[in-house]
């Protein structure tokens, strides 16, 4: 009598034991989720009869179902983890005292990992044997370890995805920003003239950003420039604003119409944006021998002139809405404006203004027009202007790009 319940013992035990190594090899030979997921049900429904399945595991902050066999959406739906789960930190049979939400079910497996419960097994419809209940019950431990097994596997499955795709982000966005940064104009691409001195600067906040700026020969008397912001930040800002540079830099010419410029650039972020984003765009157009400045402003920060023959800043407002905000843009003002030797532009993005100090965004602009508001040559107003991005960069104050164009005209 011993002997033979010791050979079921040992069956039993070796039967475990040839379950648990399955399921292992199953996870060592990193197969899909899915195929570990119908191993185990396979497993639960064929091999210890049972018939309903509902497995919950605890990923990003919040609950999941992970698996639901033999159970109608309905009855899955009417259980919420928090209320009708958490309250069980050991294996417990429902049999005979069900919980409103978990009628027709016969067990709660509470699963752990480091002391903290990252899932539960709701098990029924248990098949029964003529002298009561099925010696599936007494097969509960080793289901509570072998779905801790699995639901480690699917959440560091999970994770190691999540790595993969960050790292993939990385790489594109890397690539991105070289692209964007050879895009943008070096000290060394700038326009070389004895009656103008250029100054820029240009930080992406997220690594690749949706500034623009530009300053190239139009002709041999003529540069033109502009500085460009487009709304929202990151990969698609960047895109957008790449293909905006491209067309910028195919339609603008010494003799084009300014108004007419203006709206091609409109109907091509139109049709670049799809209505999800515009542009704010200040651009200029600058004789050489005129002293003549020429330019629109759509809907960007005003840039600062320093009228040395006033000792006073101008803000250059004329022009027109954003670019991409309206289909039509009804109403378009060139400005016109003769630049007095000696002065100085400064044209920038909202990065330089705008600041977070935890609570509310708040603006910098009257620091930036004191440093500018001088005689004192233009770099030395962009070794100002420098600290006051140190500064923003330093107190975590920044949450936009940072773009300058400065000009110093001689």
């Amino acid at each position: 009598m011993v002997t033979q319940l010791r050979k079921k013992r040992l069956r039993l035990y070796k039967d475990r034991l040839n379950i648990i190594l399955d399921i292992a090899q199953t996870i060592n030979e990193d197969h899909s989720i899915d195929d570990l997921l119908s191993e185990f049900e396979i497993l639960l429904r064929e091999e210890l009869e049972v018939g309903k399945v509902l497995v919950y595991t605890f990923s990003n902050e919040e609950w999941k179902n992970l698996l639901a066999s033999g159970v109608t959406e309905e009855e899955a739906a009417a259980i919420d983890v928090e209320k009708d789960l958490l309250q069980y930190d050991t294996i417990e049979s429902i049999t005979l005292s069900h919980p409103p939400n978990l009628k027709g079910f016969d067990a709660v497996i509470p699963l752990f990992h480091r002391y903290r419960a990252i899932g539960y097994v709701l098990i029924g419809d248990i098949e029964e044997e003529q002298q009561g209940i099925s010696p599936t019950i007494k097969h509960l431990k080793l289901i509570q370890i072998i779905s801790n097994l699995i639901i480690v596997f699917v959440e560091n499955k999970r994770m190691q995805q999540e790595l993969l795709e960050q790292e993939a982000i990385k790489r594109e966005m890397e690539l991105a920003s070289r692209i964007q940064n050879q895009l943008v104009p070096s000290k060394h691409q700038l326009p070389k003239t004895s009656k103008l001195d250029i100054h820029t600067y240009y930080q992406p906040h997220m690594g690749v950003g949706g500034d623009y700026y530009d300053v190239f020969r139009l002709s041999r008397n003529t540069i033109g420039f502009c500085i460009a912001d487009v709304s929202g930040k990151g990969m698609s800002a960047a895109m957008l604003m790449s293909n905006f540079q491209a067309v910028i830099r195919s339609l603008f010419s010494y003799r084009c119409n300014l108004k007419k410029l203006v709206h091609q650039l409109n109907a091509r972020v139109n049709e670049s944006a799809n209505n999800e984003k515009f542009i704010t765009l200040f651009i200029g157009r600058y004789n050489l021998i005129t002293r003549r400045l020429n330019y629109v402003n759509a809907g960007h920060l005003p840039p600062l002139l320093y009228d040395t023959r006033k000792q006073h800043l101008i803000h250059l407002e004329s022009g027109c809405i954003g670019l991409g905000m309206l289909d039509f843009i009804p109403s378009i003002e060139v400005g016109k404006v003769h630049i007095p030797k000696g002065s100085k532009l400064l044209a920038f993005t909202d990065g330089l203004v705008e600041l977070d100090d935890g609570y509310q965004v708040e603006s910098g602009a009257e620091e930036v027009e004191a440093i500018m508001n001088n005689n004192h040559p233009l770099e030395q107003n962009f070794q100002g202007l420098r600290a006051i991005i140190d500064r923003i960069e330093s107190d975590g104050a920044a949450f936009d790009d940072i773009s300058l164009i400065g000009l110093e005209f001689k």
